[in-house]
């Protein structure tokens, strides 16, 4: 009856591993948030938030008739739209330390193979969701107001509210960062196995189909940002086609790779 392990036997082995996850998961937490902390507190000081939200509606106001200006319909607008802009600029800046923090918590628990994987995909994915909202604010904003402008009426004076701004802003740029991501998801998932890449490549016609009704659900109504969004996805499918077959080529198991050569 002794050689029997009690339920806290066999706990013990799994409760402390389990304990130290968690302890590494909620310092890994902090070093991100007193990151993002600290991008904040600079971005505070220089530029400051006025700055930042004058930065971020200028492709706006460079398109308002001569005199017009965006408008606060709350008390509170004016102090937490551009606080709400200096966090999200905060965050955007420190992010490489947020995704390494997330790095530095998973690649224990991975194979040699995998962080070969793992790696270059955090990289490219933060890379791209950058030239995603650089993409959007750049050229997206300039096109898409000028074309609505284009149709507004000579009787109506322009004056958007600041935070519905604000919200179609970080609608635009999550749409745009998200689309860019595209690659990533496709490498993903031939990588796993879940898709083969001639299934992919026979996938690209529904897919460019796909890319337009994602767009017309997303952006706003007109074309140009439509297309914008659109065509870009079906460029980076093939991107992500293309550079599935050299990830799968280059992060296979060891035992994968030995396989042709043993038989």
């Amino acid at each position: 009856m002794s050689d029997i392990p009690s339920q806290d036997d066999e706990l013990a082995g799994t409760e402390q591993p389990f304990v130290q996850h968690l302890m590494e998961l909620r310092d890994r937490l902090v070093k991100a948030s007193i990151a993002v902390g600290i991008a904040a507190a600079l971005l505070f000081f220089y530029p400051g938030p006025g700055a930042l939200y004058d930065l971020l509606a200028a492709p706006l106001v460079a398109h308002l008739p001569k005199g017009a200006t965006l408008i606060a319909t709350s008390v509170i607008s004016p102090f937490m739209v551009p606080l709400k802009i200096l966090l999200m600029a905060a965050f955007l800046l420190a992010l490489p330390f947020v995704l390494w923090q997330v790095w530095a918590f998973v690649a224990p628990g991975l194979y040699s193979h995998e962080k070969k994987l793992v790696m270059p995909l955090v990289v490219s994915s933060t890379v791209l969701f950058f030239i995603g909202v650089c993409f959007c604010y750049f050229f997206v904003f300039g096109q898409v107001f000028s074309f609505i402008q284009s149709f507004a009426p000579k009787s109506i004076t322009a004056a958007p509210d600041i935070e519905a701004y604000l919200s179609f802003v970080l609608t635009m740029f999550l749409a745009f960062g998200l689309a860019f991501e595209v690659p990533i998801v496709v490498v993903v998932l031939a990588r796993m196995g879940l898709v083969s890449v001639e299934k992919l490549k026979h996938f690209r016609g529904y897919f460019i189909v796909l890319a337009f009704i994602i767009a017309a659900i997303v952006t706003p109504p007109d074309v140009v940002s439509q297309l914008a969004l659109a065509i870009p996805m079906c460029l980076l499918y093939e991107l992500g086609i293309w550079a599935a077959q050299i990830f799968i080529k280059h992060t296979k198991a060891p035992e994968d790779a030995d396989q042709p050569a043993s038989s």
